[in-house]
């Protein structure tokens, strides 16, 4: 005689005892008659009030296949109803939390839209929703809904458009039951009373966490953790399907934002990702896309963290040779590089996949899987949360376990590669440059900015350099299915004088002085400079000093033009020098006559100078002719007349 498709046997093995297990599920509250085919094939079990002990027997658990014909299995609604004793509603029990009619949507009804909500009368206890014809002590109870720690609640919302009733969802572990009320006051306090009893269940545990503890309690003999793993296929590499998730995840909870299943049902896509991983051609942009879904829904974190240790572990726990020289093994692999170097796991599953890789270490010292499990141990100790998921490029050289390079532009220096990880900063990165470029003893302060054309802003010190790669290819791709063509397009790294200018004790022949021209007026910086004109050179000094604090030769000023009635712009390299002053004409008539004229002979000029206020240091849209491409104001004073 065929079981019915909501019975499963599960095995204990490890006593030499057998446990004979019925996994009754939840009930369906109408017999509408619709098919449903077993979505679950694990036990759940709430922990023991006492220390936590399980009793003498430990259940071996089994990924079962599915049941034959429909046609060989008890309806769901059936098989619920048949082990439900026929009573009346309960009228003076002590568990009734809550009792009175209310109308029930039929399940299914969105391709059946014209059939209109039925009535009933609902008992709310503290196990069950049940619903019954009536609402006498002979009443014939039409199902019930058992209510678990899993069990979720949304609602009340009104449904003007169909039945202008408001309704509450409560979503077991197979079916959705839709209460619905006229008055919104009740509908809110059935709805309040659901989540109550649902809040007040014990938590539930996967026959997975039950493993997993057992694993831990057994870390100290090799053998007794071998022995789990071989007698629970559910632990170990398989190419079959994954039908229920590893860990309890919520019932009917609807993940945010579109594209986006119950969170039960992606977990179970999540592992044909995996799955679709050992064949791909391409994997960069198929793990890419596992990393965002997790990072959209962080309750998948760590059922994936338990996945991936699953598809990387062989019969005894470790993968065995085979695996090794297996290149569609190693994608679990370099996934999992990935996501310990994007996410943190959760406590016991941390314990789990630490234990998991330490084991690799010990039975392959000298394979790349165990080159890859040290990698992972380093980095589940550094990462933190992340912004975004890694990009293409660092996705690639994690897969090879390598660094990535990013170029920082310098002024004086050209573009600068750096070679960063998943965990560096952009302080250190600044710190690096400014070792290379022989700044360490300067009384400036420096950071890193983001710069695309005439914007650019400062990054955080604390901000990964990995998101910030990230981000740029994200605004890349965005641009490029945007058709945008911009002579500005494209964010570039850049590295800048950052806080309060101190000039003093500038050397003329650093490399500090270049950032003064493409520093940007912060807060507390100088407001006031004064030009002074030679015939060899122009230079720069504090009002009341003598001593310039820099000085250009011509030779380095490339261009100078006006670019408004006050405003003159002086292109000195690669970088623009925007100057106001009501003289700026006589500036410029003397500029170009010497740059004109560069002759060595010719007698030098005065270089005294006298001072003006200059633009304070608000935004340069506030002043005319700031806000030219790649301009920078600078804190430059007027010539003598």
């Amino acid at each position: 005689m065929p079981l019915p498709g909501g019975l499963w046997w599960l095995l204990c093995c490890r006593r030499g005892f057998t446990l004979l297990h019925r996994d009754y599920g939840d009930g369906e509250l109408s017999g509408d008659g619709d098919e449903d085919e077993d979505e679950e094939t694990f036990e759940l079990r709430t922990p023991s009030p006492a220390g936590g002990g399980r009793g003498p027997l430990d259940v071996t658990l089994t990924q079962p296949v599915r049941s034959g014909p429909i046609s060989d299995r008890l309806q769901s609604w059936e098989e619920t109803r048949s082990l439900i004793p026929e009573k009346g509603p309960l009228e003076d029990d002590a568990d009734v939390v809550v009792k009175g009619w209310l109308y029930r949507e039929p399940r299914g009804r969105g391709p059946r839209p014209w059939l209109p909500p039925r009535r009933a009368w609902f008992v709310l206890t503290r196990d069950s929703l049940d619903q019954f014809s009536s609402s006498g002590k002979g009443a014939r109870r039409l199902g019930s809904l058992v209510l678990t720690s899993l069990c979720s609640v949304t609602g009340p919302e009104r449904r003007p458009k169909e039945t202008g009733l408001w309704l509450v969802t409560v979503s077991g572990r197979k079916h959705s039951v839709r209460l619905c009320s006229p008055r919104q006051a009740e509908a809110e306090r059935w709805g309040v009373a659901l989540r109550e009893v649902i809040a007040s269940k014990a938590p539930l545990e996967t026959p997975t966490q039950l493993l997993l503890r057992d694993i831990q309690e057994s870390c100290g003999d090799p053998e007794a953790v071998a022995l789990i793993y071989r007698r629970n296929p559910i632990l170990r590499h398989t190419s079959g399907a994954l039908y229920a998730p590893l860990l309890p995840l919520p019932y009917g909870v609807s993940a945010p934002g579109p594209g986006y299943a119950p969170l039960r049902e992606e977990a179970v896509r999540l592992f044909l990702a995996l799955q679709a991983l050992e064949g791909a051609r391409r994997p960069g942009p198929l793990m890419q896309g596992v990393l965002q879904t997790c990072r959209d829904l962080p309750a998948l974190r760590d059922e994936l963290f338990l996945q991936l240790a699953k598809q990387t572990s062989g019969p005894a726990g470790p993968p065995g040779l085979p695996a090794t020289q297996d290149p569609a093994a190693l994608r679990y692999w370099q996934l999992l590089t990935c996501m310990s170097c994007t996410f943190r796991p959760g406590g016991a599953v941390r314990g789990h996949l630490l234990g998991h890789l330490e084991r690799t270490e010990q039975a392959l010292p000298d394979s790349e899987l165990a080159e890859y499990a040290r990698f992972i141990r380093r980095a589940l100790g550094r990462t933190r949360g992340r912004e975004l998921v890694p990009s293409l490029a660092e996705i690639s050289a994690l897969s090879r376990r390598q660094e990535l390079l990013c170029t920082v532009h310098c002024p004086g220096a050209g573009a600068c590669p750096v070679a960063i990880d998943s965990h560096t900063t952009a302080a250190e990165v600044a710190r690096e440059l400014v070792g290379r470029l022989g700044l360490a003893r300067s009384r400036n302060a420096f950071a890193l900015y983001e710069q695309r054309g005439a914007q650019e802003r400062a990054l955080a010190g604390g901000t990964l350099m990995a998101d910030v790669l990230t981000r740029f290819e994200n605004l890349a791709a965005e641009e490029a299915a945007a058709l945008e063509d911009s002579p500005d397009a494209g964010w570039r790294l850049c590295l800048r004088l950052h806080g309060p200018l101190r000039p003093e004790g500038l050397s003329p022949d650093g490399h500090e002085l270049p950032f003064l021209f493409e520093q940007e007026p912060v807060g507390g910086a100088p407001q006031k400079l004064c030009l002074g004109l030679g015939a060899k050179a122009m230079s720069l000094s504090r009002p009341g000093e003598t001593e310039p604090i820099h000085s250009v030769s011509y030779g380095h000023v490339a261009a100078c033009q006006l670019m408004g009635p006050h405003t003159l712009a002086l292109r000195v390299g690669e970088s623009q020098l925007l100057l106001q002053s009501p003289q700026v004409e006589e500036i410029m008539q003397l500029v170009n006559a010497y740059l004109a004229n560069p002759s060595p002979e010719r007698p030098c000029s005065s270089p005294s100078s006298s001072c003006q206020d200059l633009p304070d240091s608000s935004s340069p849209s506030q002043h005319p002719g700031l806000d030219e491409p790649q301009g920078h104001s600078g804190c430059l004073g007027q010539l003598p007349k």
